[in-house]
């Protein structure tokens, strides 16, 4: 019998038996190979992701790789067999923002797989086909795994438009924080600082590319021309926004507590600093990052430090939650 995690309320799971649905018109079955667990899970589990951006009862995971077992009518028959990857938010197609590519900012409103819509924390998952990005044959499908939270930071690597030569930086040093490095990189930049909470972060941001490590008690420099937030708190930003030149680029990516202080206007006024935010990959940074991993210019696998099995949700959730050093990115599989 195959299993599915079921969050039933805040605080209250069970492992369900999973029926793989059939997929419909338009739409692909994929067998699960690898799901991720990222602190938006945990927000669902603990009740705490803003409202509108959960639905319950759910099987959670947004995060995944897997292998398309069956497709429905309209769906090209060889896509069965491929390895593949997913867009996770649903969007209508139909508005200015789907029509722009700028589909996490759909008009018909929120929906997502793992959060509203079923997700990949089960033996396998139906869902549109047109979300799906097919891998290279030889692609390492448990590294595939996490080329969701890169997507994201593709997104923000897009909005930065660093250029050779540039001077960027990065302020964080988790997950995203790691593909930031890795995206930014693949730029040529003159200078790529990291800043972080924990000094045992150097030796795996100068793996994938930093020339600078601070923590953020150091003495930090300025004048770069990109900056990328990854940490999720406002202390975070404020930070990036000190690294800043003059009419620098600066990108969030991370979400603060609700009623956390923000960046000084004065500041980003007097400065000319230019803004973005990122909230989900929308189609083109998807294609970016499949790019580079195809290309080999993306590596997640040392992120991954613990893989258990799906019926271990609860020990996941823990270990994504106890703040250890030793935990970096952990995956359930089926």
């Amino acid at each position: 019998m195959s299993t599915a995690v079921v969050v039933e309320a805040p605080g209250a799971h069970r492992l369900a038996e999973h029926t793989p649905r059939e997929p419909d018109p338009g739409e692909a079955l994929v067998a699960v190979h690898a799901v991720g667990i990222c602190g938006s899970d945990r927000e669902v589990y603990q009740g705490n992701r803003p409202e509108g951006y959960v639905r319950y009862p759910l099987t959670p995971g947004h995060e995944w790789s897997g292998t398309v077992r069956a497709v429905g009518a309209g769906v090209p028959g060889d896509l069965v067999g491929r390895k593949v990857v997913g867009e996770g938010f649903r969007n209508c197609q139909v508005c200015d923002h789907c029509h722009a590519g700028e589909t996490t900012l759909c008009g018909a409103g929120y929906e997502e797989t793992g959060f509203t819509q079923p997700g990949a924390m089960a033996a396998t998952l139906t869902l549109p086909a047109r979300l799906l990005h097919v891998l290279p044959e030889d692609a390492d499908l448990t590294a595939a795994a996490l080329l969701e939270p890169a997507a994201c930071i593709a997104a923000a690597a897009l909005k930065a438009d660093a250029r050779p030569g540039e001077r960027v930086a990065v302020v964080g040093t988790g997950t995203l924080g790691m593909f930031a490095v890795q995206f930014l990189r693949a730029v040529s930049p003159a200078r790529l600082l990291v800043v972080g909470t924990r000094r045992d972060r150097e030796a795996l941001s100068r793996r994938f590319g930093a020339t600078d490590f601070r923590t953020k008690d150091e003495d930090l420099p300025g004048g770069f021309d990109v900056v990328v937030e990854t940490a999720g708190s406002a202390d975070a930003a404020r930070t990036a926004a000190a690294l800043l030149k003059r009419g620098g680029r600066l990108v969030l990516t991370g979400i603060p507590a609700p009623g956390a202080e923000g960046l000084d206007p004065t500041d980003l006024v007097v400065r000319q600093l230019e803004v973005h935010t990122v909230f989900g990959a929308p189609p083109a940074a998807w294609a970016h990052t499949v790019r580079v991993f195809a290309a080999g210019l993306l590596d997640p696998l040392p992120l991954v430090t613990h893989e258990l099995p799906l019926t271990e949700f609860s020990q996941a959730i823990e270990l994504v939650g106890a703040g250890d050093p030793k935990v970096g990115k952990v995956l359930l599989r089926p």
